[in-house]
């Protein structure tokens, strides 16, 4: 009876369109990103650092990316509380940083858009070789954990100058909620107009990165019947040598 109506329910509510299918899938996976690292940045900084802190973050913005499906909701007072009913961009209480990224103050705006640039294309870089087929790869059905593992170290490594946004998606839907909940157009000046950089940033590095796996790995790759001649003759030798 549960599957005549599953059935039921599948053709007549089933998404037909590929485009449909993805916007969907994109739209579940960053919202799981949002809500495990900007939940973890939340902790850390409205509890003042007693129950997070920048690892923590890593670790959550890792196992956000992570997850395939966690939905959760519910309405706290702890921002007001930590803000006195304020919504503050800069300074000391500021809360906007909560969800989305912000300079640090040595930070000088071609060097941001080169921190994103790098960072990205470290990330673009490392999953195409996890995903090469051609390559050692990773194990079937451990690309996302192996993924995972690359924004655990692009945060450890690359995190200080401003956090790693490394995605336009990441950086630029919680900047404009933030826009919108209250603290204002600010968030889009503040910084030196700082809202550009992650958004376009990335895409360049994405670039760079792709260019970069291609050059130096992908356009050496020996073709399909060479390679499976290679494999043929270094087995023989194993088993001569045996």
């Amino acid at each position: 009876m549960e599957s005549e109506c599953r059935r039921k329910w599948k053709a007549r509510f089933a998404l037909r369109r590929d485009i449909l299918k993805e916007f969907l899938a994109e739209f579940l996976g960053i919202f799981v990103l949002i809500l495990f690292g900007c939940g973890s940045v939340a902790q850390a900084v409205l509890s003042k650092g007693a129950l997070g802190e920048p690892l923590s973050i890593h670790l959550g913005f890792t196992l956000g990316l992570m997850m395939a499906a966690y939905i959760a909701g519910g309405v706290s007072d702890a921002l007001m509380e930590y803000s006195s009913g304020e919504f503050i961009v800069t300074g000391e209480n500021a809360t906007a940083g909560i969800f989305a990224s912000y300079p640090a103050k040595h930070l000088s705006t071609l060097n941001g858009f080169l921190d994103q640039v790098a960072g990205s294309a470290a990330l673009i870089l490392c999953i195409l070789a996890i995903t090469d087929s051609r390559n050692i790869g990773a194990p079937k059905g451990m690309e996302p954990l192996c993924i995972g593992l690359v924004i655990l170290a692009i945060a450890v490594s690359m995190g200080l100058n401003c956090g790693y946004p490394i995605n336009p998606a990441r950086d630029f839907s919680p900047r404009l909620f933030t826009a919108m909940a209250g603290w204002g157009w600010n968030v889009f000046r503040a910084g030196g107009c700082w809202w550009w950089i992650p958004v376009f940033g990335p895409m360049v590095g994405g670039a760079v990165g792709a260019a970069i796996y291609f050059l130096f790995i992908e356009l050496h790759h020996a073709e399909p019947k060479q390679q499976e001649e290679n494999n043929g003759q270094q087995k023989y030798e194993i088993i001569t040598l045996s």
